[in-house]
């Protein structure tokens, strides 16, 4: 399986395939960037990996409805999260690798443990509050 892309026709669609305990992996990039345009085949190759969670890729100025006001300070960024606990945010360089192992290291952790991480810091307890893609999505929806 590889990535969806978010556009405006499938969101209720995405929105659906992203409720319940699922892992989501979300990159955010831009059409004009080339760095992202080079990675995208990579990304999907990454989902094909992990067939049981749902990765997504989101334009940030086509979706800037969705996306808002999230930091995205270069490209790519990475959002992963399970269900509604943001489990990392932030830039990653563009390399399946990095970005397998950055999942993989997320997915090995207990519920406790990423319920204890995503209180841990200031960060990451905004990460909860800005970052969740499934409340973003909802609240672009008006569900």
């Amino acid at each position: 399986m590889s990535s969806l892309t978010l556009e405006l026709h499938n969101r209720s669609r995405l929105a659906e395939t992203l409720t319940g305990d699922v892992w989501i992996v979300a990159c955010l990039c831009a059409a004009w960037c080339d760095v992202c345009c080079q990675y995208r085949p990579r990304f999907d190759e990454l989902a094909t990996l992990h067939p049981d969670k749902r990765f997504v890729w989101i334009d940030i100025e086509d979706q800037a409805d969705v996306v808002g006001d999230l930091d995205v300070e270069n490209f790519p960024t990475l959002l992963i999260q399970r269900g509604d606990t943001v489990a990392f945010f932030g830039t990653v360089q563009p390399d399946l690798r990095q970005a397998n192992r950055l999942l993989l290291a997320q997915v090995e952790k207990s519920d406790d443990e990423l319920r204890a991480e995503a209180l841990g810091s200031p960060v990451r307890k905004a990460w909860q509050k800005d970052c969740n893609l499934r409340e973003r999505l909802n609240e672009a929806l008006d569900i």
